[in-house]
């Protein structure tokens, strides 16, 4: 039994212990309380961050794909206007003005429209622009170019009128040689094969047929207009007949090309109809925006797509004067300075004849069978198109004098000389004997005619800076059923 009655004993740290040993006091660092508490916190964020990773991850990778794509949903003229110097923001801000300001011009809302904006590609490794084309600066200052062809083969080309031979019209001969010889008229003359045949030697002076061959043909234009076509040196024109698109405004020219080129379009009164409707109408001075509107009357074809090709490749017949033509189709916006475009296509490589090529084909008898299954044109009419091809002797040959034979034609920059001119009336005469696709009768022309050498054919992506495409609006109603 203890009591409560107990004696403390206090031992002291240097008194021995019961074995006589002497007690060693061991004195213990205190940890200090800030050392701690920093440990603890860099554990806590060590173990957030093993935790969350992923999430961490995750948010910036979200927040930049937002950002990218509110960069996408951005107007791309308003993209395109940031990368530009201050010559080319003008040049849009006068083109998106011109949309405000001119009541007849409809704000649109097309992705593509007035994009400015280089197209490029990787050559060598190293990303270059498509079409390298001189500075706003340098176009001010650059002269056009007077070139005499001295060693030209053609000096000269005639074209046959009414008073020259008398018109064949549509009879049994020409019915017999080729179910659509209907498709001649009094606006292109009559041709046999074996004239057709006969166009295609060189002489110094040739004679063909290359439309406008009757006074009473068609493709009727006011006095006026005429006046202002002759007094054109270098013009880019496009054509909207039926109804079938709306027009464009070019953007991207330097204030040279203002002054010293003509912009026409050319409508029907089916286009004319359908646009006014649209509150798109022709100012008192013949304009919108831009564009001389050139209203023609009497159409020579039933046909629409073939009513087309007369201002796409007869140019040097419309703009007598003219020493340089910019041909448009009217599904594209002409978005380049046309004096750059020369310089760049034309002048700077030597050449007459500038046209974009084919980006999917290059064989004419590839494109045939596309052309047919497309529903682009009818097979029997296509079958007599080759037909006569293969037994001229056209080969399946994928170049003609190095250059791709296919052509996809919806830009043709063109000097105006007794050959190319030569080219353009033979290329009119095969789309009205044959089929109105285009595509198919250029490289038959470009293989008969060889002495035609200095071409540029230049590649997709250069088409695809020249023009902002948008496609066709609607389809373009037929002159008559």
């Amino acid at each position: 039994m203890f009591n409560n009655n107990s004696i403390s004993i206090s031992v002291s740290d240097d008194e021995p212990d019961e074995l006589g040993r002497m007690r060693v006091r061991v004195r213990r660092k205190r940890k200090k309380t800030g050392h701690r508490l920093k440990n603890e916190f860099l554990h806590r964020v060590v173990r957030k961050l093993v935790r969350y990773w992923a999430l961490l991850i995750f948010l910036p990778a979200l927040g930049l794909l937002l950002y990218e794509a509110s960069r996408i949903g951005r107007k791309p003229s308003s993209v395109a206007n940031t990368e530009l110097g201050a010559s080319e923001k003008s040049t849009l801000v006068d083109s998106e003005l011109s949309n405000v300001t001119n009541p007849s011009l409809e704000k649109k809302s097309d992705g593509n429209l007035n994009r400015l904006d280089a197209t490029t590609r990787v050559v060598g490794g190293v990303r270059q622009r498509c079409l390298k084309i001189l500075s706003p600066e340098e176009l001010e200052h650059l002269e056009i170019p007077v070139r005499e062809e001295a060693n030209s083969p053609v000096s000269k080309v005639l074209c046959i009128t009414e008073n020259d031979t008398p018109f064949l019209g549509g009879n049994s001969t020409l019915s017999q040689e080729h179910t659509e010889a209907t498709r001649f008229n009094l606006f292109t003359g009559s041709q046999t094969l074996d004239q057709r045949s006969k166009t295609f030697k060189v002489n110094e002076t040739v004679s063909m047929n290359c439309g406008f061959y009757s006074e009473n043909g068609g493709f009727k234009i006011s006095n006026e207009d005429k006046d202002y076509m002759q007094s054109c040196k270098v013009v880019v024109s496009t054509c909207a007949f039926g109804g079938g698109d709306d027009l464009y405004q070019p953007i991207g020219m330097s204030e040279a090309s203002l002054r010293k080129v003509c912009y026409v379009a050319f409508w029907d009164e089916v286009t004319l109809s359908t646009q006014e409707s649209a509150e798109h109408r022709i100012d008192g001075y013949g304009f919108i925006g831009k564009w001389r509107i050139v209203v023609v009357r009497d159409l020579p074809f039933a046909d629409q797509r073939l009513n087309g090709k007369i201002p796409k490749m007869l140019a040097h017949r419309l703009f007598p004067h003219a020493k340089y033509s910019i041909w448009v189709d009217s599904k594209s916006q002409f978005r380049r300075d046309p004096l750059g475009v020369l310089e760049a296509l034309l002048w700077h490589s030597n050449s007459v004849l500038a046209i974009s090529e084919h980006g999917a084909r290059s064989s004419v008898y590839d494109e045939a069978k596309a052309v047919v299954k497309k529903n682009k044109a009818k097979p029997e009419e296509v079958e007599v198109q080759l037909s006569q091809y293969r037994h001229d002797g056209l080969p399946e040959d994928k170049r003609f004098n190095g250059k791709k034979a296919l052509a996809e034609a919806s830009v043709i920059v063109r000097e105006h000389t007794p050959l190319t001119n030569m080219f353009m009336c033979l290329w009119f005469n095969e789309v009205v004997r044959f089929t109105s696709r285009d595509q198919l009768s250029f490289p038959y022309v470009l293989w008969r005619l060889k002495v035609l050498k200095n071409i540029n054919m230049f590649p997709v992506c250069t088409r695809k800076d020249l023009v902002n495409s948008m496609g066709h609006i609607r389809k373009a109603k037929p002159l008559r059923s």
